[in-house]
């Protein structure tokens, strides 16, 4: 197990997230220069990205003025600034006010607002209306309040709606087996203090608990069906590398087989990586210059009072960064495993670390390529290998892990792991739930999407690209279709932005070709990488909801997009409370050209959940995600290269002796 070492330089890299010295710095300058008061809280500090061509041009140990992004919020006048710093020069380059915006939740507002609400003798009276007289057995998360209207706007104030479930209040005891449904309470961040409280009715907290460690299912009362406990019938697995991994790493940039790129961390996004590229014939030719989860939105469908105002922006009401979690070896990763670590900021500016936030390994991938001649008998058989990066971030009950793949045919694939506990909902004994899935006795979790977008700013052989949208169709019968089997794939190019508005259509096989036509391959035609969709479903809530009005990203699949560097989270920079129309919808109107330009895709890909029985108490992975596969990118299989197992080596190598005896 290694991890990167971080320093405070301005020889780093330009691309190399901000170390703990740092975040602290950007935090001490801006404080000395604004004279900074206590009601100040600083959201976020991270590196403010360069420009392109500073990126460019840096040539390694170069000096680099190093600057910060800097958003602050003084909860004295409600206001939100943002500021750039620069680390070298120890000034403020820039401080400006954002009317009109939320910022994203912060760590005292969730440290503080249970308490609170406690004390509150509207939220007591309904507790025991339930039965509920302890109250430190009490659970909240706190859901943002959303935009469900005019009382919601970012001015009128700043809101959190906390849900509420109840522990047994036994020692890790899994208090979501217990929702408290009916109650929503609305809860002044500002204020600190709760603004109301709806009571839509009783009903009964469920009766069994839903315990799920070990110790909890040798328990007949948790899950009779494993009274026995764990299985005991499970030998060891060992990951085993005697020579060590293939990959090496120098601070925050990694070579593996062919590929070259830069591992980089913010508080919103967590995970990014930049300048990917794939070495051929002695060139690393870029791929991507930067790629990232821009956003997740996760909506409900029950109308129930509890349920129907449940859609969050979970990159930009929270932070995915923020969120994530220190990895252990041998339950995250397994392996000969690198570690980064990630830095973010708590609300005093303090540097905060958190340990193997990032997780890097090789793993086997099955087999990459194979031949058997049937005449001879033998077979050519390659094993593939990949590289994997990868993230977990803990969202309230659910748990994330985002994955990236690169593999040795030169694809790239994204994967999004989906576990952690269903947010779910009470009926009464003996009721089904219409919009749902009944998972315990008393207990339904309701249909409900998540939603991601991804950013990818692609730069394929070079910074001018141009998208096409290839579907596969039928040829009319005819006399180019005389036997009636011939089909084509149709190719459209994507002029403009209103043009790159796409749904994904598995009908048609779709998928959309990035191109250089600056650069052909060995038959001629542009070089290209081919984003092949992941699943695809539509949001379900009508197109006039609040909900959808603030994630129109969510309504294509793709977008294309002529690049602006400030242009980085679909739903806009500021999504909290939010009515809507920021973002990519806004973005797009300018209709900008895209043809063999610098542009980026934005690809909306979706987990349809319809809860299964199967996913209680603790929800068994699921994924959804997409790939990036070259096309035309090379002259050939650039896997070729690859070499034969050793033990596929050996059994040729005795296959060819015994031959050569038997002639003699």
């Amino acid at each position: 197990m290694q991890t990167a070492e971080h320093e405070v330089t301005s020889a780093r890299h330009p691309l190399e997230p901000l170390s703990a010295g740092e975040i602290e710095a950007a935090a001490a300058i801006v404080r000395a220069d604004r004279q900074l008061g206590e009601s100040i809280q600083f959201v976020y500090i991270t590196l403010l990205e360069p420009a392109k061509a500073e990126v460019y041009s840096y040539s390694g140990g170069a000096a680099v003025d190093r600057q910060a992004f800097v958003v602050l919020r003084d909860r004295a006048v409600r206001e939100v600034y943002e500021a750039v710093v620069s680390l070298g020069h120890r000034e403020v380059r820039s401080w400006r006010q954002v009317p009109g915006v939320q910022a994203p939740l912060t760590g005292d507002e969730i440290a503080a607002y249970e308490e609170v609400v406690k004390q509150d003798p509207r939220w007591q009276q309904a507790m025991r209306r339930r039965g509920v007289t302890d109250f430190d057995r009490a659970r909240m998360d706190p859901w943002p309040a959303g935009y469900n209207g005019p009382e919601d706007a970012p001015e009128r104030g700043r809101f959190l709606r906390p849900l509420t479930w109840v522990s047994s209040g036994e020692d890790g005891d899994n208090a979501y087996a217990r929702p408290v449904d009916g109650l929503i309470v609305r809860f002044d961040l500002d204020r600190m203090q709760v603004v109301d409280v709806e009571d839509h009715g009783t009903v009964p907290l469920a009766p069994r608990p839903g315990n799920y460690t070990a110790a909890a299912i040798s328990t007949p009362e948790n899950f009779p069906s494993f009274s026995e406990g764990p299985r005991t019938d499970l030998r060891p697995v060992e990951i085993i590398q005697p020579s060590g991994a293939s990959f090496e790493v120098s601070g925050h940039e990694v070579r593996w087989q062919r590929w070259r790129l830069r591992v980089g961390f913010t508080p919103r996004e967590g995970l990014v990586l930049h300048d990917v590229g794939y070495e051929d014939k002695g060139e690393v030719r870029p791929i991507l210059y930067r790629a990232s989860l821009s956003e997740m939105f996760i909506p409900y469908g029950d109308p129930a009072p509890t349920q129907y105002r449940k859609n969050v922006f979970d990159m930009g009401e929270a932070g995915i960064g923020m969120l994530a979690n220190s990895l252990e070896l041998g339950c995250d990763c397994l392996g000969d495993i690198y570690y980064f670590d990630g830095f973010v900021n708590d609300n005093q500016g303090r540097a905060v670390r958190i340990a193997n936030a990032i997780c890097m390994h090789e793993e086997d991938n099955g087999v990459l390529w194979k031949h058997t001649d049937y005449r001879s008998g033998r077979a050519e058989v390659r094993r593939s290998r990949r590289l994997v990066i990868s993230m977990f971030a803990t969202v309230g009950n659910y748990d994330y892990g985002f994955f990236w793949y690169f593999c040795q045919d030169g694809s790239i694939e994204y994967e999004v792991k989906l576990t952690g506990i269903i947010s779910n909902g009470s009926l009464p004994a003996g009721a089904r739930p219409r919009y749902g899935t009944l998972v315990a006795p008393g207990v339904y979790g309701p249909n409900h999407q998540h939603i991601f977008c991804v950013r990818l700013d692609l730069t394929v052989d070079g910074p001018r690209n141009s998208v096409t949208e290839c579907d596969s169709v039928p040829v009319e019968p005819g006399p180019d279709n005389p036997h009636g089997n011939a089909w084509e794939v149709s190719r459209t190019p994507l002029r403009r932005e209103s043009e790159a508005q796409r749904l994904a259509n598995t009908n048609s096989a779709r998928f959309w070709r990035i191109e250089n036509s600056a650069r052909r391959n060995a038959v001629g035609d542009p070089v290209a990488y081919r984003l092949e969709p992941g699943p695809s479903t539509p949001p379900l809530q009508q197109p006039d909801t609040h909900a959808i009005r603030r994630a129109q990203f969510a309504t294509r699949n793709l977008w294309v997009t002529a690049y602006h560097p400030d242009e980085l989270f679909a739903a806009g920079t500021y999504p909290y409370q939010h009515p809507g129309g920021a973002g990519l919808p806004e973005w797009v109107q300018a209709d900008r050209p895209l043809e063999n330009t610098d542009l980026v895709v934005w690809h909306t890909f979706v987990a349809h959940h319809v809860v299964r029985s199967e996913d209680w108490p603790v929800m068994p992975v699921a994924t959804a995600g997409f790939k990036l596969r070259p096309d035309g990118f090379f002259d050939g299989n650039p896997g070729l290269d690859v070499p034969e197992p050793a033990s596929h080596a050996r059994d040729h190598h005795a296959a060819g002796h015994e031959a050569e005896e038997g002639h003699r």
